[in-house]
């Protein structure tokens, strides 16, 4: 482990002098350290703060220390220290979770060693749970999109990405606009660090305050321990806001202070912490409009819409409908044991229907017919509900003529309606006629019509 970060330990040891040994020694390693001389003063400094590791005596005037150790190693390492050497003691603090076992008097070089080690590996567990949860993550959360309206945001995400811009992601609810986040994470140079995730719909001012910067006890009725903040959570990787146009006054001027200075305090402190992190944000609102009429700060607007993603909403790119129906399809459990398909008419009624909830909406839709087709292999029509007619309700085609048209006419007229409907969008067009998109391009030619 890198001593210059100064990781936090806990030294509980009763003897005075070894106490003061052991704990001037760690120091001397540049760690930062708190002794307690028995069990009531050290749990009284934990019920404050948490620590990288403690090392503590098994005979102690209040507690057995092993007695103690499956509490205390859920949260952090413990070092176990005893001038009672048995094998017994030794596999009995092993059990209970000690990661190493140390036989007073303790050397220098030796608990130099040891501390070093168990802190090294503490990280390294710490990495390989980060990496698997990210592993997890970025295969469940695999952007998926065809479209040119998706091209367009991949290679904006592409462009942003090896930068530590503050971005702004724009959409209706339900586009994945944390999708866009964790893309932007995943392609920056802070992929190996945490991605932190903040609703601020979901919590009120105080404690919004509390959850993005951290608290000192007492900072407020009920802070009875210190707090690490989401920006600290965050250290080196990503903090991504979403719905940033939910957040009061007040904090907008902090988290203003944040991006102009690099700097925030915690709830009841003074003094200043960096923040090492890459802020992205994402709303749903037209935050523009907000600040004008006096909702939103407008120093903070221009300072986050330096680069703007926008995410266009599902019903302007049907295109990538099929895809995402096929995807949620595979991810479902049911598709473990039964391998089910959506039926032709089915997908034409998906790829038709408006989906005002966009891919949260057609998620949600697709995971219920996978229910409601039990056993069956196929998904059918009627097992979309309401999308089972396109926007809810049956949709009206007026063709109209000054006089009785030849059917070559009436092609000609329902596939230019069908282009323009759709935005020319040729392989939804050529689901929609039932045709394949060499026929459509065809078709186009022969018309002259614009895709």
């Amino acid at each position: 482990m890198n001593t210059a970060q100064k990781g936090e330990i806990l030294v509980v040891e009763d003897d005075k002098l070894l106490n003061r040994l052991v704990s001037e020694q760690l120091t001397r390693m540049a760690y930062s350290v708190c002794s307690a001389l028995d069990w009531a003063s050290a749990k009284a400094l934990l019920d404050k703060q948490s620590f990288d590791l403690i090392v503590t005596d098994v005979k102690l005037p209040d507690a057995n220390g092993v007695e103690l150790l499956a509490t205390l190693t859920r949260d952090q390492p413990v070092i176990v220290l005893t001038a009672y050497a048995s094998v017994r003691d030794a596999v009995i603090a092993m059990k209970n979770g000690a990661a190493e076992y140390m036989v007073k008097p303790v050397h220098a070089e030796e608990l130099e060693l040891v501390v070093g080690r168990v802190l090294d590996s503490a990280a390294q567990r710490r990495d390989l749970q980060f990496f698997r949860r990210t592993l997890k993550r970025r295969i469940a959360n695999k952007m998926v999109g065809l479209s040119h309206g998706m091209k367009e945001v991949q290679d904006l995400i592409d462009a942003v990405a090896p930068s530590d811009m503050t971005v702004l992601i724009a959409g209706e609810s339900g586009v994945g606009k944390e999708l866009v986040a964790q893309a932007i994470h995943d392609r920056s140079e802070r992929s190996d660090r945490n991605f932190v995730s903040v609703d601020c719909c979901t919590l009120q001012e105080q404690l919004f305050e509390s959850e993005l910067f951290g608290h000192e006890r007492g900072a407020f009725t009920g802070a009875n321990k210190q707090k690490k903040g989401l920006i600290e959570c965050a250290e080196g990787g990503t903090l991504f806001l979403d719905e940033i146009g939910e957040i009061e006054p007040s904090i907008q001027a902090k988290l203003l202070r944040v991006l102009e200075t690099g700097q925030f305090r915690r709830l009841g402190s003074t003094q200043n912490r960096v923040a090492n992190v890459r802020v992205v944000v994402a709303t749903n609102r037209d935050l523009e409009q907000m600040s004008q009429k006096g909702g939103f700060r407008l120093d903070l607007f221009y300072r986050i819409s330096a680069f703007v993603v926008e995410v266009p909403p599902l019903r302007e790119r049907r295109d990538d409908i099929p895809a995402l129906v096929e995807l949620f399809v595979r991810n479902h459990d049911f598709s473990r044991r039964i391998d089910k398909r959506v039926t032709e008419e089915a997908m034409r009624r998906l790829v038709a229907y408006d989906w005002p909830g966009n891919i949260r909406e057609l998620k949600n839709t697709v995971e219920r017919a996978i229910i409601l087709s039990r056993d069956a292999n196929s998904i059918r029509p009627e097992h979309l509900g309401q999308c089972s007619t396109p926007s809810g309700q049956e949709r009206v085609i007026n063709l109209a003529f000054d006089h009785e048209p030849t059917l070559e006419e009436i092609q000609q007229s329902y596939m230019t309606m069908v282009m323009q409907r759709h935005s020319g969008h040729r392989s939804l067009v050529a689901r929609i006629l039932g045709i394949s998109e060499r026929n459509v391009y065809r078709l186009i030619e022969k018309y002259h019509l614009k895709d």
